[in-house]
């Protein structure tokens, strides 16, 4: 099963692979994190966040248990259907597409996990930014948790090979034409299967250059999970805060 870039996302967060390959993320880290960016923006107890590109809802889950209503989307309707056994009163899973508005307002918007830039057209990344800033209430914040491009370029492996669940999966990355990519290969069952993830190498300036589109301004920017000032050459992520 071959699968080019074109809406990669679309295909290949759709599939069971892809919940193999990243299953050893690590969730200690994601809730020290979500610990650490709900104290830093002050939200106080039953107020609603929304949780784009929420995958199978591992911070929204988390977020719930904090005491706040969340509600998470993603394109993905296989990640929607197994996210949505966790739902209660105040957790809730829905397909929606992020670079087109919510029907509600929120207090804190995220979009975490680098599940930005992943668009074929240059205009939904900016939509997506607009989206963010119609979704938010009157004294909304919207963050973005981005790969710092300077930082994953420096420290980019070429070539890896990764066993999981049994399966072997060959990874290949490379930076072209502005965009990261991961070509992913294995066999599972006598099925040779290949997918490309792409993500646009997008730097702070060019957040500045949509923000300044979309007429919402930076208020903070963050160079780790800690809430550590960033630091272009050797900060992990770029976590942006604004409204």
């Amino acid at each position: 099963m071959l699968k080019d870039s074109t809406m990669w996302y679309a295909s290949w967060f759709d599939t069971p692979y892809y919940h193999i390959l990243y299953k050893d993320r690590d969730h200690k880290e994601a809730k020290e994190f979500m610990d650490n960016l709900t104290n830093y923006l002050n939200l106080e107890p039953n107020e609603k966040i929304l949780d784009l590109a929420c995958g199978k809802g591992r911070h929204s889950i988390y977020l719930n248990q904090l005491g706040y209503d969340v509600t998470g989307v993603d394109l993905s309707k296989n990640s929607i259907e197994y996210a949505s056994q966790f739902e209660n009163q105040t957790l809730r899973f829905r397909v929606h597409d992020m670079s087109k508005p919510y029907a509600e307002k929120f207090s804190a918007v995220f979009n975490l996990f680098t599940s930005f830039g992943y668009f074929e057209k240059e205009e939904c990344n900016l939509n997506t930014i607009k989206a963010i800033k119609s979704d938010l209430n009157e004294k909304g914040l919207g963050v973005i948790d981005f790969m710092n491009v300077d930082y994953v370029i420096d420290n980019l492996v070429p070539e890896e090979t990764k066993e999981v669940s049994g399966i072997t999966f060959h990874i290949k990355r490379y930076l072209q034409d502005g965009y990261i990519y991961k070509e992913i290969k294995f066999n599972n069952n006598d099925e040779d299967f290949f997918f490309t993830e792409r993500v646009k190498a997008l730097t702070l300036e060019d957040f500045q250059n949509y923000f300044d589109d979309a007429e919402v301004s930076l208020l903070d920017i963050f160079g780790n999970y800690k809430l550590q000032k960033f630091h272009k050459s050797n900060s992990p992520r770029l976590i942006l805060i604004f409204k």
